[in-house]
């Protein structure tokens, strides 16, 4: 295959010497040139692991014959930044990592590139970057932590500094036995927050491999996975499949379906518009409350029930939750994704390990999806709730209603 930039290298010699100097050879010049961006960094354990990942992804593209450069901007945690100033920061981050991928896609005529995140922002600036840029891209989900002992999370750090703020009703060992186990490894937060449902969300779009949004970050597959993206965008270039023809109207209403059906956070109908808005797809909240009701709520996971990330991908993953929905004709196969196959290919073989965390069709945990919009004169434009967080107790709660 030939390479992008190659008209650029005939106009400007001090391009191929540049390259030179940064310990590439002359040989390398005329490989295809793969862009590997993550978002490695010390702030926090989404972040932490990332470079091995881009270090796997690497060794996949020199296997196939091509040349990568990496390039890191890292992300903030929403954990680190709760509770004062920084939670401004966080979403402004989104568009400020997605910008920076932009320049480093842009800089250079790259032939492919590979992004890999964990977290609940970074993730969608990449797939955001994904579809600006749409030269042929994957995506790596960084993966989840494991749970802690009696499978805690940190979650529990809400009910934890609740309890610090009023006398006598936690003790010192209770918060230091929070602290040594509620993050117990690298990878982003084992629950379904915004980062595992984005993660997810990448898979259900088609930009990740089948299996990578549910690899644990502490497990051998995550980095096999990594070198499968490396051998794959290679794959990617040579035909050129780019984000264009993978991110269409199909595909994000694919997502919203798995989103319903996992019970996926309300952030993430925050970011699929935005992402959406890159490819130049609009998606509106009434189309999310007609899919909403039409799709059976599968899973119940954390935050509102009892089953962890790691339930999910014992069980089968998206893969088998996308079957079981394909086969339900309640999803679209035909889409594109970063195998180079349909979705519909990705998950003939797919199986339901567990029907408990995976429910069948006939049998879901409800009739209706997860999240439903509400319009009313609080938020005449809507607002989002997550139904299966929401316990029968909540729906009617009493007290005083000042008028003004």
């Amino acid at each position: 295959m030939g390479i992008r930039s190659e008209k650029e290298r005939c106009t400007w010699a001090q391009f191929d010497a540049l390259q030179l100097g940064s310990g590439w050879d002359e040989e390398d010049i005329g490989k295809p040139q793969i862009l590997v961006e993550d978002a490695y960094g010390d702030s926090h354990p989404g972040s932490i692991h990332l470079n091995q990942l881009g270090e796997q992804a690497v060794y996949g593209i020199y296997e196939k014959g091509g040349h990568p450069a990496r390039f890191h901007v890292t992300d903030i945690c929403d954990g680190c930044a709760q509770g004062h100033d920084g939670m401004n920061l966080v979403l402004a981050s989104r568009e400020v990592i997605c910008d920076m991928i932009e320049m480093h896609a842009g800089f250079v005529p790259w032939d492919g590139m590979i992004l890999s995140s964990s977290c609940d922002k970074s993730i969608p600036a990449h797939l955001k970057a994904a579809a600006r840029v749409d030269i042929p891209a994957i995506f790596i989900p960084g993966g989840s932590m494991r749970p802690g002992p009696r499978q805690t999370t940190s979650l529990v750090a809400g009910d934890i500094s609740l309890r610090q703020k009023r006398n006598n009703e936690i003790t010192p060992d209770e918060i230091r036995d929070y602290k040594l186990t509620g993050c117990p490894s690298q990878g982003a937060c084992t629950f379904m927050g915004t980062a595992s449902t984005m993660q997810c969300m990448a898979e259900a779009l088609g930009l990740a491999l089948p299996g990578s949004a549910l690899a644990p970050a502490t497990m051998r597959d995550i980095l096999a996975m990594a070198r499968k993206a490396g051998r794959k965008i290679m794959e990617l270039a040579a035909k050129n499949i780019r984000p264009s023809q993978i991110l269409t109207p199909a595909a994000f209403r694919n997502a919203i379906v798995i989103h319903s059906a996992i019970g996926g956070s309300t952030n993430a109908l925050l970011h699929l518009p935005a992402i959406a808005h890159e490819a130049g797809i609009s998606i509106n909240l009434h189309m999310i409350n007609e899919i909403s009701e039409k799709t059976p709520n599968l899973c119940h996971l954390a935050p509102a029930g009892h089953h962890h990330m790691q339930d999910l991908m014992q069980a089968g993953g998206i893969s088998a939750v996308l079957k079981e929905l394909l086969d339900g004709g309640m999803i679209d196969g035909s889409c594109m994704t970063v195998t180079g196959k349909t979705l519909g290919e990705n998950v003939a073989h797919a199986k339901n390990r567990d029907p408990e965390v995976i429910r069948p069709l006939d049998r879901p945990y409800t009739k209706t999806g997860g999240p439903a919009v509400l319009f009313g004169n609080l938020a005449p434009t809507g607002a989002i709730v997550n139904r299966p967080a929401v316990t029968q107790d909540m729906l009617v709660t009493p007290g005083t209603a000042p008028c003004f």
